[in-house]
């Protein structure tokens, strides 16, 4: 329905056009004719370049950035969307079933129907601001190559994923969520550790994981995530030696651990962080995660996938830095929207200890 103006309206939008351009004249304010004019008449829609907060060169540094020691993404990839809550895409067994598509002639044809809406998310808002103080941007201005804004980002964009981090190794080291089928408990001389008794085997125990992925969700699992002890355990472990002693190598690598177990990425979840003591500790601790993972979007309705990072479309984003004259500093706000998703438990497998 089109708006109709009365003349009181239109008489206050003229005033205000004038008052407007009497300001710029005298150079009182940098407000446009046009911004008075859409004020006046009730039109608040602005063009990008008049309602941009975000820093677009910064922003696509937090998007671009990523913490090699950080692992989460090789469990939970990265999925955008374009609400802040949903249904969390889950696998169903449909694709394995058989179906009897014979037709006879001029009878009905058979319909197949796949489901996908899972339980529900919703995305966690995480914000945090860098600072970078004024004496240090100025003594940085004379050393060339150092960009302290940047570096405020990296650093405080870091600080989130971490955080990221320690939510998908909580969701994937729960022995809780998986069926009694897809884990394991490993204890005595059975442990990676034990590397005398010849009881110990990592490769037996992977493969049955493998295994054990497949026969729960009809693919092979192509992604072992370890933590950073289990990691140290393997690369002495005189099975594994023994198997890539003619290769010609020295030691151990996870490209040839993958090639090994026949998946397509092995990965360490190195990560540290400092606890409520002041003591730095492993994000990923004595624990292994077998896993199919899959990057599919929500048109996919339902790829496989042991799990999801959800992220709101076009974050991570820098809103435009400003600085506090109190504190004489630069800030540099970061914001994140995301949540990683255990989306099919079956598709995963836990070997503890």
């Amino acid at each position: 329905m089109r708006k109709t103006l009365t003349s009181p309206q239109v008489l206050v939008g003229l005033i205000l056009v004038v008052v407007a351009i009497a300001h710029v004249a005298f150079g009182y304010s940098p407000i446009t004719p046009g911004h008075m004019l859409l004020a006046a008449f009730g039109v608040t829609q602005m063009t990008t370049a008049q309602a941009r907060v975000i820093d677009p060169i910064l922003t696509t540094v937090a998007q671009g950035y990523r913490n090699s020691a950080l692992v989460y993404r090789s469990l939970f990839p990265v999925v955008p969307v374009g609400q802040r809550g949903g249904k969390i895409i889950q696998f169903g067994r449909e694709d394995f079933r058989q179906y009897a598509a014979g037709r006879a002639p001029g009878s009905a044809t058979k319909r197949v129907q796949f489901g996908y809406a899972g339980d529900p998310y919703s995305l966690s808002s995480y914000s945090l601001e860098g600072v970078v103080p004024l004496e240090n941007m100025q003594d940085a201005s004379v050393v060339p190559g150092i960009d302290l804004g940047r570096n405020a980002v990296i650093k405080t964009q870091n600080a989130i994923q971490l955080g990221n981090e320690i939510t998908a190794a909580g969701i994937a080291t729960n022995a809780a969520t998986y069926a009694a089928a897809n884990k394991i408990t490993l204890a005595g001389t059975s442990q990676w550790s034990d590397h005398t008794s010849g009881v110990s085997s990592p490769s037996n125990d992977v493969q049955t994981a493998i295994d054990a992925v497949r026969a729960s969700c009809g693919l092979r699992a192509n992604t072992v995530v370890l933590g950073p002890k289990v990691w140290s355990a393997i690369k002495q472990h005189p099975a594994i030696i023994d198997r890539i002693k003619y290769t010609g190598r020295d030691s151990i690598t996870l490209q040839m651990l993958a090639s090994l177990w026949d998946v397509q990425n092995v990965a360490v979840g190195d990560a540290l962080y400092e606890d409520a003591t002041g003591n730095l500790v492993d994000v990923w601790g004595k624990y292994v995660v077998v896993a199919y993972t899959e990057l599919g979007g929500i048109a996919d309705q339902g790829l496989p996938s042991y799990g999801y990072t959800y992220r709101l479309q076009g974050y991570p984003i820098v809103e435009m830095p400003y600085q506090d004259r109190n504190a004489k500093s630069w800030i540099y706000p970061v914001t994140d929207e995301v949540q990683p998703v255990l989306a099919s438990p079956i598709s995963g497998y836990l070997i503890s200890g």
